[in-house]
């Protein structure tokens, strides 16, 4: 049996190649067609260079601690991709630790969180894998053909060109690429590119005996960079020994099938299995088990926990019902490869309701998934085309493979269907793409512009909707709601955006939307909590308790809701119910600053005055920056006449917060009182060049002036004040005193 790695004769070019000629595109050279595909991959996502930080982008880098230069480098190896300790039950156990040093590295080159950077990486990332994907893809399609002079030939430089150039401008992709934490997509993909060319490499030779063991060695290298980037980077094992098997060894799939399934000539091991395809092959599994083995030691406590609203079909009961429900997630997947029009964020809480039974009309789709695979399938092993067997072969490699992880056929994931990990598998349907497109145009030549033209419009198509699909990632308020048309029946959608209505200031809006969240997941504890909260804001004290109550039976580690629960208490006098929810929040989240300080609010309300320092204290314990802990303890000892003790914690607050001019302001009122008045003029002085609109300052400055005798500086600050608030208690009554002193003594003089 012939390997396919000598040198190719042209007359073998033209009859096994010949649909390449067809294919209605200007032949390019190598570096026209590299430049042709990068730029269409700049063009499809140039417009969400300056977008925001959206969705998950907020967990990942903006409140990720390993990005900061102050975090020690090393926590990057300890920690999860989203800065959660590895050991830790809650850590969901992405191991991503090359990807975080990208954003680590981003953050130092823009000298802080200035999301330009990070897009910037991400476009250009995705530009140069869709570029390599032309190597790769002639690689697949045409073999290791090389020249006299040692140079790899492309004997299907359309059809490479074309599957690389549909890669670049599929719309799936943006998720990846406009979503600053798809990076770990790019980065594993280009990592997986780079294992296989080097696997290719180690055949340069053009004699598969011998091969290059370093290659071979360096290939299995990046393909650990390619998990230290995401997890599915080592599925390209697998597409490197589909590789070895079908193409360096041109083993004959069929032929094989046809002996063991039928019996005739008998099967001779020799004939189908060198010695060199089992040593790579040996290499690869030692290799691929080592890197499982190393990921589960670094898993730590075993594989991350999700719940039912994460992945429900994987909850479902009867066995039968959950592989249907996962093979009608598998063709939802193929529907967006096929048709990349309803795009969504996020596929979870009732956007796909769950197949019930065997009536439901959906199982059409599974059974359609699986005819179209089928007769893949069955072309890839049975065809008389060896061309089209292996072409076909590795169309289904790279479609399958690299969805494997995301399966739940090994393990549960997080998630019904997620566009970001159709990033490689979109390959095989690009590559699937071109081949079909050059034997159509082998039969219908006569139609051949027209076949051109529908081509081009196809991707006008595709570049067009990316970038519109682009421009809606560029912010969360546009990312949410464009997905409320594809997923009306997702919670999460209307929870999202909700919230970003409230953080935008439209309450009345995000209720609307919280409320249909709550309405469509009746048991969705954050939606209710954070309803709870702005119906709090509104006094709706009674109904905010109602939800936050049920919130908190539903879920009851959730600390955040026992702390507005009892925050919502504490307005309705519930005093002691209020104390309950404080310390069962604290209960389940032991480092709580917020809440130690509510409950000192809470203490302070009841006059229990040392149990409210103690709870402010503790408060500062944990936070040492927390500003309005420290300056209660200031404003409690000062109304309690603790004025030494007040000014001795007044000052170990400014050391931490040597530009907070709230604490400024307090201590200045206590140094003031204790007649340090040089002293407490400096603090107030400060304090209002920090906030020189702060009527209240101006007035207790003015206050100090008057006691100091310096009334003309008074009268100043009195008339200040009053200009910014006229309202400001007290300090009317404090200026007209002022007056009737100062007309008092100009009387006396005159």
């Amino acid at each position: 049996m012939q390997c396919a790695c000598v040198e190719v004769k042209s007359t073998m070019v033209v009859s096994e190649f010949h649909w390449d000629q067809q294919i209605p595109l200007p032949k390019l050279g190598p570096t026209h067609s590299r430049i042709v595909v990068g730029l269409v991959a700049l063009v499809c996502f140039i417009n969400s260079y300056d977008g925001e930080f959206v969705f998950d982008d907020s967990e990942a880098i903006v409140n990720n601690k390993d990005l900061q230069p102050s975090t020690p480098l090393n926590n990057i190896w300890k920690n999860d991709f989203w800065g959660s300790n590895l050991s830790s039950n809650s850590s969901h156990k992405s191991y991503r630790p090359l990807t975080v040093l990208t954003f680590r590295l981003n953050y130092l080159v823009a000298g802080g969180l200035h999301p330009v950077g990070f897009h910037v990486l991400n476009i250009a990332l995705h530009s140069v894998i869709s570029v390599l994907m032309t190597d790769v893809f002639a690689i697949l399609i045409g073999g290791l053909a090389y020249d006299g002079k040692g140079q790899r030939l492309n004997q299907a430089p359309k059809a490479s060109f074309l599957a690389a150039l549909l890669f670049a401008a599929h719309p799936v992709h943006t998720e990846s690429v406009a979503g600053i934490v798809g990076r770990a997509d790019l980065l594993c993909a280009l990592f997986f590119q780079l294992s296989f060319l080097a696997y290719c490499r180690g055949f340069r030779g053009g004699n598969e005996r011998n091969f290059s063991v370093p290659w071979i060695v360096f290939s299995l290298l990046l393909c650990a960079a390619a998990m230290l980037c995401k997890e599915q980077g080592i599925t390209v094992l697998g597409v490197n020994a589909a590789f070895d098997v079908l193409m360096i060894c041109n083993v004959n799939i069929y032929e094989l099938t046809h002996r063991l399934l039928f019996k005739g000539k008998p099967v001779d091991a020799s004939e189908f299995v060198r010695a060199g395809l089992v040593v790579r092959l040996v290499l690869l599994l030692l290799g691929g088990s080592l890197l499982l083995y190393a990921r589960w030691r670094i898993m730590g406590t075993g594989p991350p926990a999700f719940t039912e609203v994460d992945n429900p079909a994987s909850f479902a009961e009867n066995v039968f019902l959950r592989i249907v429900n996962y093979n009608y997630y598998y063709s939802l997947n193929a529907w967006l490869l096929l048709c990349p029009w309803w795009l969504c964020f996020d596929w979870s809480m009732g956007c796909v309701p769950l197949i019930k039974s065997a009536d439901d009309w959906r199982i059409i789709a599974v059974l359609l998934l699986w005819s179209c695979l089928g007769g893949l399938m069955s072309q890839a092993l049975c065809s008389h085309d060896a061309v089209k067997r292996r072409i076909l072969t590795f169309t289904l490699v790279l479609l399958v493979i690299p969805f494997l992880p995301a399966s739940n056929l090994f393990f549960r994931v997080g998630f019904v269907v997620a566009e970001r990990v159709l990033y490689l598998s979109t390959a095989g349907y690009c590559l699937l793409l071109a081949y079909a497109l050059g034997h159509v145009c082998c039969l219908w030549r006569k139609h051949r512009k027209l076949l051109g033209v529908a081509l081009l419009a196809l991707v006008c198509v595709y570049v067009a909707r990316c970038a519109q699909r682009s421009r809606q990632w560029r912010s969360e308020q546009s990312l949410f709601t464009s997905a409320l048309p594809v997923c009306p029946l997702n919670a999460k959608v209307h929870y999202n955006v909700g919230k970003n209505l409230a953080d935008r200031g439209n309450q009345g809006a995000a209720i609307k939307y919280y409320r249909e969240a709550v309405r469509l997941h009746p048991k969705y504890v954050h939606a209710m909590n954070n309803l709870g909260n702005i119906l709090k804001e509104r006094d709706e004290l009674v109904e905010a308790e109602e939800l936050l109550s049920t919130a908190v039976h539903i879920q009851p580690d959730f600390a955040a809701a026992w702390m507005n629960l009892g925050i919502v208490q504490n307005s309705l006098k519930k005093f002691d119910a209020a104390e309950h929810s404080y310390w069962n929040a604290i209960k389940h989240r032991r480092r709580y600053p917020d809440c130690y300080y509510n409950l000192g609010r809470l203490y302070a309300d009841l006059n229990r005055h040392v149990d409210a320092l103690n709870a402010w204290r503790n408060a500062t314990m944990l936070k040492p920056e927390h500003s309005l802990a420290w300056n209660n303890m200031v404003i409690l000892l000062d109304n309690t006449g603790n004025l030494d003790q007040a000014e001795v914690i007044g000052r170990e607050a400014l050391k931490i917060l040597p530009h907070d001019p709230t604490i400024m302001f307090s201590l200045a009122n206590v140094l003031g009182k204790l007649q340090k008045y040089e002293e407490s003029e400096g603090f107030f002085l400060h304090a209002l060049k920090i906030n020189p609109s702060a009527a209240s300052c101006h007035g207790n400055l003015a206050v100090l002036y008057h006691r100091w005798g310096k009334l003309d500086l008074a009268k100043r600050h009195y008339e200040q004040a009053l200009k910014l608030d006229p309202s400001t208690p007290g300090t009317r009554e404090n200026y007209n005193m002022l007056r009737r002193k100062l007309e008092q003594k100009q009387k006396t003089n005159s």
